[in-house]
């Protein structure tokens, strides 16, 4: 579908125009809640001001969402085949852009209160709700795309502080008798590397699942099931880039310092070691159609970056903050979504 067609469609029906626009307000909200993770660390260390880097987020970003989808889009078709808005199309786009509002909701909540909550999960706890509220029931959830989901929540928290430990671990013992400052300039280029590759992995990963949503959109707006196989096109790729690139830089500064200051206090080769962790793990869930949370990989990198050092170097604090938000968004949005969906379809 080209751009033309895509833009006749929306204007020739205002349900998908709505449905459309919530996407797209959804992806801003993760610019600025979930790209702010990817330059974090290089931003609190002081190898980037925060503009070059949120320009230097952008660029990757679109790499990421352009290459990832090209070699493999399956995190895009897990998004789409998870739930089923089946029936009327009418009613299933109504139930969508409920679901879409209420994920701007939560998260917009999240980050006054400076939290970086995922909007990777509130994505699916919404669509669910969603799903739920349409069926009256559980009919609507597909329970083996759903699995990938916990799967993915265990596996990323894992691999993410992991090999945030291993790395940092592994950095300290072959820099330890070697002069400090002489090292600084490598690390400086080495974490600007890491901050590519993880805004690169959070376009992989978090623009395939939201080009899933609007080719969901399209799909329900035509009264059309979801097709087995489907191209993502590159002017969507380029949309999706530049909404999320936007939400960075309205937002990015206070969740930027949630991430990399209040929770570890990190030194360069330290965030490069986060930063080169998380990618690593965002790379693995892709590769495995995993759709994962890109703040839930941080954070715990930073973890067990921080742990190298000693446990007590974390802010436990801002740790049990950041879980306590994991934990609800699942029920929470899920809620959100479901009770929206009941007052649109009455509204509608």
């Amino acid at each position: 579908m080209s751009i033309v067609e895509f833009w006749n469609q929306m204007t020739a029906n205002p349900l998908l125009f709505v449905a459309v626009i919530l996407t797209l307000g959804v992806i801003l909200v993760n610019g600025w809640t979930d790209a702010p993770n990817a330059i974090a660390t290089c931003v609190v260390t002081r190898c980037m001001k925060p503009k070059a880097a949120i320009l230097m987020a952008a660029v990757f970003n679109f790499l990421g969402v352009l290459v990832m989808t090209l070699v493999n889009a399956t995190v895009a078709e897990t998004i789409t085949k998870m739930v089923d808005f089946g029936g009327d199309p009418d009613q299933a786009i109504v139930a969508l852009s409920a679901a879409l509002f209420a994920i701007v909701l939560w998260a917009t909540l999240a980050w006054v209160f400076g939290i970086p909550t995922s909007e990777s999960h509130a994505l699916i706890a919404g669509l669910t709700g969603s799903a739920i509220a349409l069926h009256n029931g559980f009919g609507g959830v597909n329970g083996a795309e759903w699995v990938k989901v916990l799967y993915g929540i265990g596996i990323s928290v894992v691999l993410g502080f992991g090999l945030g430990w291993l790395v940092c671990k592994f950095v300290t013992k072959i820099c330890y008798n070697m002069n400090r400052p002489k090292t600084e300039p490598f690390f400086k280029g080495a974490q600007i590397t890491g901050a590519a590759a993880m805004a690169f992995m959070h376009g992989a990963q978090d623009g395939q699942k939201f080009m899933g949503v609007i080719l969901l959109c399209v799909f329900m707006a035509n009264g059309q099931g979801i097709p087995t196989d489907f191209t993502i096109p590159i002017w969507l790729m380029i949309v999706c880039s530049v909404v999320m690139a936007a939400g960075t830089a309205i937002g990015g500064k206070k969740i930027i310092k949630s991430v990399g200051m209040d929770m570890v206090k990190l030194e360069k080769y330290q965030g490069f070691s986060a930063d080169i962790a998380a990618a690593t793990s965002l790379l693995c869930c892709s590769v495995f159609s995993l759709p994962v949370s890109t703040t839930h990989v941080k954070t715990t990198s930073i973890m067990g970056v921080g742990a190298v050092k000693r446990v007590s170097a974390i802010n436990f604090g801002v740790v049990k903050e950041m879980v306590l938000t994991w934990i609800l968004t699942f029920p929470g949005c899920g809620l959100v979504g479901f009770l929206m969906t009941k007052l649109f379809m009455f509204i509608f």
